[in-house]
């Protein structure tokens, strides 16, 4: 299945405040119930036992409203691991949560290097250009002490074909639009690996439920004694 690159409505708000509203609350339906959520806390909980840490600092790109990263630190708060949140995106008018953040260009992170201990950003790659995300991977290395940890959609045609089945399940028009057209544009694991490569720190790559990746690229030199994930 070929990548189709598109623009997103969401990406420019291309629609009412209402219709913005109800597809952000559908991204957030989507964390929840089919993989987002765990997949970043399975990257984040990798990332305090390689190195070892409890306490983690997190800048979130494109955050969106920002529930996904809350989720996240509600979950590990569980298991002993307690994150520090700060949320950035493009878009002021998606930033509708309380707590710390900034708009900003995730390509030129306004923060000065090593800032934070994992940079992290969900569904957001796929919206990027090859080039581009090998850009945003070493920006995002420049300001994490850690990683900086990619989750992702993986395409694939049945991915694509199980999108239009659940079609039903958006309340915006502008999810029912962009769902499909985020599996198109996505990447395989293969084709992250090769953007990745040109970076030169160790990437691992996991597979997760419902057509996610996550990716923990480590910043050179952080430690990576903890329990090791399959690499495809």
């Amino acid at each position: 299945m070929k990548r189709t690159p598109s623009r997103e409505l969401l990406d420019d708000d291309n629609g009412t405040p209402a219709e913005i509203s109800e597809s952000l609350a559908d991204l957030r339906f989507i964390n929840r119930r089919f993989g987002g959520i765990r997949t970043t806390a399975h990257m984040v909980e990798r990332a305090a036992n390689g190195s070892g840490r409890s306490n983690l600092s997190v800048l979130e790109v494109a955050a969106g409203s920002g529930d996904l990263p809350q989720s996240v630190r509600a979950r590990l708060a569980r298991r002993g691991i307690n994150l520090q949140l700060m949320l950035l995106d493009r878009c002021p008018s998606h930033l509708t949560n309380g707590g710390a953040k900034v708009a900003g260009d995730a390509l030129a992170l306004p923060f000065p290097n090593d800032s934070f201990d994992l940079i992290s950003c969900n569904l957001f790659v796929h919206h990027l250009a090859p080039d581009q995300v090998t850009a945003f991977a070493k920006e995002a290395l420049r300001c994490a002490r850690l990683a900086v940890l990619i989750n992702d959609l993986v395409r694939d045609p049945i991915h694509l074909a199980l999108v239009y089945a659940g079609l039903p399940l958006y309340r915006s028009r502008i999810t029912r639009h962009d769902a499909p057209a985020s599996v198109r544009q996505a990447y395989t694991p293969a084709e992250m690996r090769e953007m990745l490569a040109p970076v030169g720190a160790v990437a691992e790559i996991s597979r997760h439920y419902l057509y996610r990746m996550g990716v923990v690229v480590w910043k050179t030199g952080a430690p990576t004694n903890g329990r090791k994930v399959a690499r495809v």
